[in-house]
């Protein structure tokens, strides 16, 4: 049943429209799209359990939705509502920027936290890219719209309705964000998906605190740290909108898993 909803609900990675030419600059759709997307699906009914009923009357406002070859975006939005019948999980939101692999290990499939790709949307469109033809409805494998082609590519669309609809206003409890300290633009991109998708629409009511944690890369540049450049941009934007935050610099348990891979590396030395 889980399988055959996921099919009737692939579509749904299509539903930004506009952006339609022949040649753009970006990748063309994931080969093997359709498979992965069902073994996606099929892995996440098995690991979370999601409740099988609502997720069947989201297959069905996503083939009604696509009926209309031009569908008006409060209806876009309407397929998202279906899905806050999944909920996240309490004390486990982790934002990021720039960190997506240390992200997703530490997060070990909800295990640990729950970022946005372990949330049922987030999940069938992870490391994925998709969009149509030009002029039909077959998937175009050529090349696909970046943020820098067109704004509201298919890709970009679905994250922001998924941060927007969905996951900032569904979280709760201590809100955790990751930060790349060794990025060379910034830990904090002052214009990028947590800043302008996801802050905006915290519910402060449902909120207790912020922490941030501000990771270095082992042996790569500290180009930012809590209480400096961007991160301080942040933290001060965090203190106007009334949040209480905390910042910590290498937060040791994600620390200790970058270590893994770099045992003998001098930033993961132990010292007594």
């Amino acid at each position: 049943m889980a399988v055959r909803g996921c099919l009737q609900c692939l579509p749904l990675l299509l539903l930004a429209a506009g952006c339609v030419d022949a040649r753009w600059s970006g990748e063309g759709t994931s080969p093997h799209l359709r498979t992965i997307f069902l073994g996606r699906c099929s892995d996440y009914s098995s690991l979370l359990s999601p409740q099988q009923r609502w997720l069947t009357r989201f297959w069905g406002a996503t083939l009604s939705y696509l009926s209309d070859p031009s569908p008006p975006l409060p209806r876009g939005l309407y397929l998202f509502s279906f899905l806050k019948k999944v909920p996240v999980s309490l004390r486990k939101s982790l934002f990021w920027e720039n960190n997506h692999l240390l992200v997703t290990s530490y997060a070990d499939n909800a295990r640990r936290f729950m970022p946005l790709r372990d949330v049922l949307y987030g999940r069938v469109g992870d490391f994925l890219s998709w969009c149509r033809q030009k002029n039909a409805s077959g998937l175009d494998y050529q090349s696909c719209p970046t943020s820098d082609d067109c704004e509201n590519n298919p890709v970009d669309s679905y994250w922001k309705r998924a941060s927007i609809q969905q996951y900032s206003t569904d979280s709760s409890g201590v809100i955790y964000v990751m930060l790349n300290g060794s990025d060379p633009k910034g830990a904090y991109p002052v214009r990028g998906f947590f800043a302008d998708y996801e802050i905006p629409n915290f519910q402060k009511d449902k909120i207790t605190r912020f922490e941030i944690w501000v990771m270095h890369e082992i042996g790569g540049p500290n180009v930012e740290s809590c209480g400096e450049g961007s991160v301080k941009i942040l933290e001060e934007r965090l203190k106007e909108m009334g949040f209480q935050y905390s910042c910590i610099n290498d937060h040791l348990p994600v620390k200790l898993l970058q270590c893994v891979d770099h045992s003998t590396h001098p930033d993961c030395a132990v010292h007594s």
